[in-house]
């Protein structure tokens, strides 16, 4: 058994020496099956990186047309201009990221000089639609801003 093992060690030995001979290593190949293997696994991983960061970057936007709707609506007189205007203000500022139109809820009572205005603001995100997943994200955000004691006049 043991001359038996010796000889199938010598073997490889001689195989592995009659192909360095030869300028080759026995391990040729290899590398474009590492390729095949990994390349499709980091092309992933890219892309759901890429989708996390657009999840991210709509909810940068979100918090920040929040804010804005809810400063425009506090610059108004009468509380539906002030929600006009909101809406106007989310609008532009979500242009290109939210799927459809964003939706502005007005959440503060009254509208009295002194008193917050505030807004809410949701949005759907298309985070995951890079990988070809039908998954959106709502994204809410919420913003108050004090209505200005001198805000626009009547005209």
């Amino acid at each position: 058994m043991r001359s038996w093992l010796r000889n199938r060690l010598d073997g490889l030995d001689g195989r592995d020496a009659a192909l360095r001979a030869a300028g080759r290593s026995g391990d040729e190949g290899i590398s474009t099956i590492e390729v095949v293997i990994l390349a499709p696994v980091m092309i992933l991983f890219i892309l759901v990186l890429v989708a996390f960061g657009q999840l991210v970057d709509g909810r940068g936007a979100v918090d920040g047309a929040a804010r804005d709707a809810a400063r425009a609506g506090s610059l108004q007189r009468d509380g539906g201009t002030a929600m006009s205007q909101a809406r106007a203000a989310a609008e532009a500022d979500l242009a290109g990221t939210c799927i459809g139109h964003p939706t502005v809820t007005k959440t503060s009572r009254g509208f009295a000089a002194g008193t917050p205005f505030a807004v809410e603001v949701s949005c759907k995100i298309r985070g995951f639609g890079i990988l070809g997943l039908d998954i959106t994200n709502t994204i809410t955000s919420t913003s108050a801003s004090p209505l200005d004691p001198y805000r626009r006049a009547a005209p």
